[in-house]
This record gives C-alpha cells, sequence and structure tokens, in this order.
C-alpha cells in the first residue's frame, strides 16, 4: 500500500513537472515564434504555426523525451534564404520545407542519427557563431526602425544609410528591449522568462505613447489553413538543394540539442527516432504554412530547469502556444518589430561561440582556422557550403596529420656469420633488401613508395616489411600490386609481410599479383627464406 502510494505521489509530481516545464517553455517560445516568424518573411504567423505543430509532433514521436521544439535561428536564416531564392513564393518555399522534412525521415531510417557525432567542433563553432552574427546582421535594420535586408552582407552595407534615416522612436524601443533581455536578474527571469518581460511591457509602452512605428500586423485568428506546397519542373532542382539543405541543418541542430538535455539529466536519447520525428513535424509544416524548425537548446533547458522530463512538457508547450493563437491574435499585432529585433539579437548573441572564441590564441591553428573558414562561408556565402566546405577542410587535415605519421625506409640486409669471406662493404650485402612501410599505408602515403621502389632494382630479393600497417586501403593495395609488378618484371623476386588482418583482406581481393605464395606473417621468417632464394644464384 505504502509502495502504491509512492508511485503515485512520483507520478504526480512528473506530472505537475511536466505541465509547468511546458507552460514555462511556451512563455518562452512566444516571442520567439512570433520573431522568427516575421524575420523569415513568411510572417508571424508562420512562427506560431511552426512551434505548434512541430513542437506537438515532435514531441510525441520524437527521441528525446524533454526536447521543446519549433523554430530555430539557424533554420530562420536558411528559411530566409529559400523564399528569398524562389522570388517569395511561399508555395515554392514549403516544398523545400517538405523536402527537408523527408531528408530527415530518410535519415533516421538508415540510421544516419549517430553521424552527427562525427562533426568537428570547429566546423559546428563556426557555423553557430556565422547563424548568430547573420540574426544580428539581419535585425539591425529593424532595430533603428528600417525595412529589414534580406542577407546580412546586404544589411551590413546597407547600415549607413539606415543610420541616416532611423526611426528614434523604433530605436528607443530596441535598446530598452535589450537591456531588459540581457540585465533581467535570474531570479526574475526564472518566474517570468525576460523576452516575454520585454515584449509586454515594450508594446504596453509603445501603445499607450502613440509611436509610430512599424508592428506585426495581422495575425489570422484559429488554425491554419491546409496549404498545398508547389513547384515546378523548373525549379525542382533549386527546391531539392534548398531542402537538403533544411534537412541537414534541422538534424544536426536537434540532435546537438538532444545532446544537451543528455547531459543536464544524465538520460540518453534516441538520435534517429528523433530524427524521424523532426522530419514528420518539419512536413506537416510545410502543409499548415509554418516555419520549418529543430530541437530548440534555450527552449529545452528552460523545460528541463523548470521540471519537465517526459513528453508531456512538449505537448502542454504547444497548447499553451495553441490557446493564445486561437485567442490572442489581435493582442499580438500591435507588437513593434523593433522589441522582436531586440529579443533576436539576444538570441543572436547568445549563440555565438564563446567557448572557442576564448581560444582563439592558444587552440590549434589549423582548428582556428576551419573554424574561420567556416565561419566566413556561413556568413558571406551559404550555410550548407560552409559546413561542406569545414567538413572537407577537417578531412584535409586529417590526411596530412596521417601523412605524416607514415614512414618508408629502404635498407639491405647484410650476410648472416659465415656466410662468404670479408672483402669490400658491398660483398657484405645478402642481395637481399627491405621495404619497411610503417603508418597508415592509404591513398595519401602511396606517392612515397611509388617513388622510391627503383632503389631496389639490382637487388635478388625485395621484402616489403608492412607490418607495422595499422590498415590499408583499396589505392594502397593497388599501389603495392603494381610496385610488385614492377620488381618482378626486373626479375627481382618478391616476399610482402603484412599483419593477419591484412593478409586476409588481400587473399579476399583475389590480386593476381599478391597471390597467397607471396605473403608472410613474420619478418625474421620471410628474411630466411629471402636468403635461401638469393644462396643458390650465389
Amino acid at each position: 500500500m505504502g509502495e502504491s502510494m509512492e508511485q503515485g505521489a512520483s507520478a504526480l509530481a512528473r506530472l505537475r513537472g511536466d505541465f509547468f516545464g511546458g507552460l514555462t517553455a511556451g512563455v518562452v517560445a512566444l516571442p520567439l515564434a512570433l520573431a522568427f516568424g516575421v524575420a523569415s518573411g513568411a510572417g508571424a504567423a508562420a512562427g506560431l504555426y511552426g512551434a505548434i505543430v512541430l513542437g506537438l509532433v515532435a514531441a510525441l514521436l520524437g527521441g528525446t523525451r524533454m526536447q521543446i521544439s519549433g523554430p530555430t535561428g539557424p533554420m530562420t536564416v536558411v528559411f530566409a534564404s529559400a523564399l528569398v531564392a524562389v522570388g517569395g513564393d511561399l508555395g515554392m518555399a514549403m516544398a523545400a520545407v517538405l523536402v527537408g522534412g523527408i531528408v530527415q525521415i530518410g535519415l533516421g531510417l538508415v540510421r544516419a542519427g549517430a553521424l552527427v557525432r562525427f562533426i568537428p567542433y570547429p566546423v559546428v563553432s563556426g557555423f553557430m557563431s556565422g547563424i548568430g552574427v547573420i540574426i544580428i546582421a539581419l535585425q539591425l535594420a529593424p532595430l533603428l526602425g528600417a525595412l529589414p535586408s534580406s542577407s546580412p552582407l546586404g544589411a551590413i552595407l546597407g547600415l549607413p544609410g539606415v543610420l541616416g534615416a532611423f526611426n528614434g522612436e523604433a530605436l528607443l524601443l530596441g535598446l530598452m528591449t535589450l537591456v531588459i533581455v540581457f540585465r533581467t536578474p535570474m531570479s526574475i527571469s526564472r518566474i517570468v522568462p525576460a523576452p516575454l518581460v520585454a515584449l509586454l511591457a515594450m508594446t504596453a509602452l509603445s501603445a499607450l505613447a502613440g509611436f509610430d512605428v512599424a508592428v506585426i500586423g495581422e495575425i489570422p485568428v484559429g488554425l491554419p489553413e491546409l496549404a498545398l506546397p508547389s513547384f515546378s519542373l523548373e525549379t525542382w532542382t533549386t527546391i531539392l538543394v534548398l531542402g537538403i539543405t533544411l534537412g541537414m541543418l534541422g538534424s544536426i541542430d536537434s540532435l546537438l540539442t538532444s545532446l544537451v538535455a543528455d547531459s543536464v539529466t544524465r538520460t540518453r536519447h534516441h538520435s534517429n527516432r528523433e530524427l524521424i520525428g523532426q522530419g514528420v513535424g518539419n512536413m506537416l509544416c510545410a502543409f499548415a504554412g509554418g516555419l520549418p524548425g529543430a530541437g530548440a537548446t534555450m527552449r529545452t533547458v528552460v523545460n528541463i530547469k523548470s521540471g519537465g522530463r517526459g513528453r508531456l512538457s512538449g505537448v502542454v508547450h504547444a497548447l499553451f502556444l495553441l490557446a493564445l493563437l486561437l485567442g490572442a491574435g489581435p493582442l499580438a499585432s500591435e507588437i513593434p518589430l523593433a522589441v522582436l529585433a531586440g529579443i533576436l539579437i539576444k538570441v543572436g548573441v547568445d549563440i555565438l561561440d564563446y567557448r572557442l572564441l576564448k581560444l582563439l590564441r592558444s587552440a590549434p591553428r589549423a582548428d582556428v582556422a576551419v573554424m574561420a573558414a567556416v565561419f566566413l562561408l556561413t556568413v558571406l556565402v551559404d550555410l550548407i557550403v560552409a559546413v561542406a566546405a569545414g567538413v572537407m577542410l577537417s578531412m584535409g587535415l586529417i590526411i596530412h596529420q596521417l601523412v605524416a605519421q607514415a614512414s618508408l625506409r629502404i635498407w639491405p640486409v647484410p650476410r648472416e656469420a659465415g656466410e662468404g669471406e670479408g672483402g669490400r662493404a658491398a660483398d657484405m650485402e645478402s642481395g637481399v633488401r627491405v621495404i619497411e612501410v610503417g603508418g597508415p599505408f592509404f591513398f595519401g602515403s602511396t606517392s612515397q613508395l611509388l617513388d622510391r621502389v627503383d632503389q631496389v632494382i639490382g637487388t635478388r630479393v625485395a621484402v616489403f616489411d608492412c607490418s607495422r600497417v595499422p590498415f590499408m586501403d583499396l589505392s594502397a593495395q593497388f599501389a603495392l600490386e603494381e610496385m610488385v609488378d614492377r620488381l618482378k618484371a626486373q626479375s627481382i623476386a618478391v616476399l610482402v609481410v603484412v599483419p593477419p588482418a591484412i593478409h586476409a583482406q588481400l587473399l579476399r581481393l583475389h590480386a593476381p599479383n599478391l597471390p597467397a605464395a607471396l605473403l608472410r606473417h613474420d619478418l625474421a621468417a620471410a628474411l630466411g627464406e629471402a636468403r635461401a632464394l638469393v644462396a643458390p644464384a650465389a
């Protein structure tokens, strides 16, 4: 009886924690959803639709029980770029969102969720810092009361013109918003989130003072209408590229947030299920006209700190936003854009990766170079290009380090004691030379061997000592075959010493120039056999 009562009390505590956690996360999500919707170019309502649909579906189907999903800074930036790329056609932009959801589901089905752990940290750091700078740059014009630019570079280059014609009332609201979101004590933020305080206070001030500033405008009240994504044969390649970008970015963004949730709660998420849940949610966002999103780090941490531990917290978060959408649309329409700009600038500042920025002087130069390249490409070119280039640069650096670890040494085997008589130094050689290969033997290190194999021309037997090679790829196997063939053409006998694992690997190839008769496991035995081959000729 006592045990059942304890279980009931524990279940009630979990329900209470999920309810208050989801409610708090919903309060935090409201201003961000509105701000992201406006920043994307699709409208404030699109931000709310995305937060509700994705937040509900990902909570029910995802693999991270306490994660709160919705529009995020990186996804908003990519969607805004997509909307510009398709000429402002919302139907085509939603087709890209649909493709992105399908990509996420596909990644989950092929169990690619664990691959996010293999993205180098400098790539993630440069990408996130670049996103933070993009958000800040795009919100400078609305903060000053001007129309926002569609690109970060355009926003920076157009700043002098904006400064010359700023709206003083909008700037006042924006600066006061920044003060609130940056300086509100944590004791107050735990009760009422600072972005919500700024949203309510500055909207009230603007209305009471009669400020002439740009506002969100009319927000539809009620459930979103079903919208069909559209594309044509002329635009399908653009839609496909944008969709893959959204899918890849949403997957990375969500799984990184899942890792954060794991570290806070000491639990483990199911990455592939999380990708499927996020994919289904984003697909439904495309039909609801909602902004695509991902797992949101700040809202997830707020949920956990407020007691959320289960899927119910994400459901409560989505239902809270739905209730506001059904009844508070007219009130939200009067929110000044400068206030939302101030809130988003705080988001951009929080996204910057201060952990690596503080280590710029002491971190390895190669990692700093990768981070800087990804950062610049993110801000100036394209997000998916930045991530792809960063991963390729990191791979290039790893290959360079592996090549540096590879070694090649060619040395003659002396005669054994009592073999022949003393004389010239050349007479002390047995006619056997060892080509010693050490370290990784792969496509990056094969050129060393191919360039120096001619040094053994003129000997009678060549022994390839690959006993210290940890792995050998197909390029190295073909290179080894080519060298054996060249030596045989010079009437030089060849033996190859390899570890057992590589021995089995070579046998599976059925390579004509690397038959089992040439392969050995032990170097000493191979040298003895090589001397025996030389002895009859001597």
